[in-house]
């Protein structure tokens, strides 16, 4: 399994393959990989000892840490030598008295340590069906739609400034009944691509087992940096659906070929027909065409006595897999390094999400969509929320903070008279009493932060009946209650003093002597 790590969303692809019992070498050449990928995947399938439906469930990020472990990827040099020499392989045995033998002894002449004749021929093999001519199909029913945007667009005018507006238009078919799909979108970007796709199953009402769109390559879009690749986006949206992807080769429009006629007779029966009319707004223009695209479906064909909808309603319909009940929405991708605040800042939003304050400075994958925010963290899910587009305000989940933050967002005028109330009913009363003095709340938090700091190191007697001279003063400031403080221990240790019983001695009076009216000097 050389080179760069596999998309997760092709190894979905491969496990739903092997599901429907397809070979390695059918699966490999399907996505677009070496049979020793497929291979590599499908042992470690083995090691993990988990049902494919289990796997398929997971988000790429807990994928990925199921089956990649840190195990290096390397590159066959014997196979990156002869790859170079496909294209003469090929020329050369069209020429006279040229065949596989003669080539591989070639071969081993400029590279005397390169395969063996068995893999020489296996891997020439191999290309040499990859590039071989197209022919006629014999289709399936229900499994396989082609997808394509036709070449002419269809336009309406905006209301307000009067500029005619282009948009591309979807054209979906399904082979075997020639039943078709088509919409006008607002361009070829992912988002409607995607969201075209999904209206069309949902025309279908079912999901068939493959699609097959035009070449992915020629719709990446690079210059947005938050837009998704779209091989991973429809991938990511097939997943969903249970499909399969078995894209159009380059150049190759007889990949599509029955997609590319349906285009040409939507020109003739829906183009034309609109030609001469004037639309204000995408919804209007998609009603007409949903109105003329069910004529053409309800047209008879020619040379049967049927349909395309009756076609497809008795064959096609029943084979459909059901749709899942929640639809598919398109997934961003991003990584980003979680704050000191243990906070995410998403910045196609500039909103920032909170993390649990254990992964601070990690690197965290974010997938989201239009409505949640997945947060990753070496491949575990560690935070979910709901998507709030609102620029520079903070989504905060309050167990995702440490305790000494989390005290200070849980601060009010309850919290405090509740924390008074377990240590005094005089404290209780005092800060009462603060709260009811009309400022506002938050002045008060850190002068009853002073108050439970008193009632920690003071004597609780000489702290209540501070409380008692503030309350009877009313004055509650926490200098105030220091001074009251400091006074009751002065005097306190004063009065300690003169109560403080005399040494024992013979020379006591006694209350008899103070009683005498008369005193005896003499005595």
């Amino acid at each position: 399994m050389s080179g760069k790590t596999k998309p997760m969303s092709q190894i979905k692809q491969l496990l739903q393959l092997h599901k429907k019992g397809e070979s390695r070498k059918q699966i490999a050449r399907i996505i677009g990989v070496s049979k020793n990928t497929v291979k590599v995947y499908l042992q470690k399938l083995y090691l993990l000892k988990m049902d494919i439906d289990e796997l398929l469930a997971l988000e790429d990020p807990e994928l990925e840490k199921k089956f990649h472990g840190g195990n290096p990827a390397y590159k066959d040099p014997r196979f990156e030598y002869m790859k170079q020499k496909f294209d003469y392989y090929e020329k050369s045995l069209r020429c006279v008295g040229v065949n596989r033998k003669s080539l591989w002894e070639e071969y081993r002449e400029l590279y005397p340590a390169g395969y063996g004749y068995t893999q020489f021929c296996h891997h020439l093999n191999q290309q040499l069906k990859a590039r071989r001519p197209s022919m006629v199909l014999n289709h399936k029913p229900g499994e396989k739609p082609f997808v394509d945007f036709a070449g002419k667009k269809l336009s309406y005018v905006d209301p307000q400034t009067g500029e005619i507006i282009q948009c591309p238009v979807f054209v979906a078919c399904l082979p075997y009944s020639d039943y078709c799909f088509v919409m006008a979108v607002p361009s070829q970007s992912i988002e409607d691509f995607i969201h075209a796709l999904v209206c069309c199953l949902v025309f279908l009402g079912g999901s068939p087992d493959i699609l097959v769109p035009d070449n992915l390559k020629a719709a990446i879009i690079k210059a947005n940096r938050y837009e998704p690749d779209l091989n991973q986006a429809l991938e990511d949206c097939c997943n969903h659906y249970g499909i399969t992807i078995l894209p159009a080769r380059v150049a190759k429009p007889q990949d599509k070929a029955l997609v590319e006629n349906q285009v040409k007779i939507v020109y003739t029966r829906i183009f034309s027909k609109l030609r001469n009319q004037v639309f204000f707004s995408l919804h209007d223009l998609n009603q007409v065409i949903s109105k003329l695209n069910k004529r053409h479906n309800q047209t008879r064909m020619q040379k049967k006595p049927f349909c395309r909808e009756e076609n497809f309603l008795a064959s096609e319909k029943p084979l459909l897999k059901p749709l899942p009940e929640r639809l598919f929405e398109l997934k961003y991708y991003a990584n980003y390094k979680v704050a000191k605040n243990n906070h995410i800042q998403l910045t196609r939003d500039m909103h920032y999400y909170s993390v649990p304050y254990q992964y601070i400075g990690e690197i965290a994958k974010v997938i989201y969509t239009n409505t949640m925010v997945r947060i990753f963290v070496s491949g575990e899910l560690v935070a979910t929320h709901i998507r709030d587009k609102t620029p520079g305000r903070y989504s905060t989940i309050k167990e995702h903070l440490c305790s000494h933050h989390r005290y200070y967002l849980d601060r009010s005028p309850e919290y405090y008279m509740k924390q008074a109330k377990s240590k005094s009913d005089t404290l209780y009363e005092l800060i009462k009493l603060l709260f009811e003095g009309g400022r506002p709340p938050e002045q008060n938090y850190r002068t009853c932060d002073g108050y439970f700091n008193l009632y920690k190191k003071i004597d609780h007697a000489i702290f209540n009946r501070a409380c008692h001279e503030a309350i009877s003063c009313r004055c509650y400031s926490y200098k105030f209650m220091l001074k009251i403080i400091d006074n009751l221990k002065n005097n306190s240790s004063s009065i300690q003093e003169e109560l403080r019983p005399l040494p024992r001695h013979n020379n006591i009076r006694g209350k008899e002597y103070f009683k005498q009216v008369n005193i005896n000097l003499n005595k």
